[in-house]
């Protein structure tokens, strides 16, 4: 006999409450109308892998441990000399999340990650959205997850953070992220 795996925290909050408060916001009949979350990506762009793979090899370690997942090598789609970058080569790494990695790794963000980031007062409620319901934001340094420790860090790396709903707009986005206690400036 096969075990049962309980959903996580987050995806039966969004079940049982934050589809509800949605229902009652926008006014949805059909409830496949209501947004969801389809998946987070997480890209880290590691520019001076160019000269020292070790550093690209560094970062692929770091976003394993903070996702749970293996990531995937970014190459360069074109070559800039300034930088000392060629076609092809191997400049960063991203991973996907879905399912309940998806929700499990929100869940680490809005509760222990982003209240460990000095000063912070909330995402720009403005800034960040792409006009077809999706949200992008930037963390500046990956040591704010507790699966980093500190002294093995050989470089602080920033890292981008996006979130790809079902919401056809951004204010339908707002909410359902919202709903999530995503925490946003006022």
């Amino acid at each position: 006999m096969s075990e049962v795996k309980e959903l996580p925290r987050l995806q039966k909050y969004y079940r049982e409450v934050v589809r509800e408060q949605m229902q009652k916001e926008f006014g949805y009949k059909n409830p496949f109308e209501i947004p969801g979350l389809e998946k987070i990506v997480i890209n880290m762009g590691v520019g001076e892998a160019a000269g020292d793979q070790k550093k690209l090899d560094s970062a692929v370690a770091d976003l394993t441990l903070i996702t749970g997942q293996k990531p995937v090598k970014t190459v360069a789609k074109k070559a800039i000399a300034g930088f000392k970058i060629r076609a092809g080569l191997p400049i960063g790494c991203k991973v996907t999340l879905r399912k309940a990695r998806m929700y499990e790794f929100l869940d680490r963000l809005v509760t222990i990650a982003l209240p460990r980031v000095r000063d912070f007062r909330g995402m720009p409620g403005n800034k960040g959205f792409d006009g077809r319901g999706n949200f992008a934001m930037g963390l500046k340094e990956q040591i704010i997850f507790p699966e980093i420790v500190y002294d093995k860090v050989d470089a602080i790396r920033g890292m981008d953070i996006i979130f790809v709903t079902s919401a056809k707009t951004d204010a339908e986005c707002k909410a359902l992220l919202k709903g999530f206690n995503l925490p946003f400036a006022k």
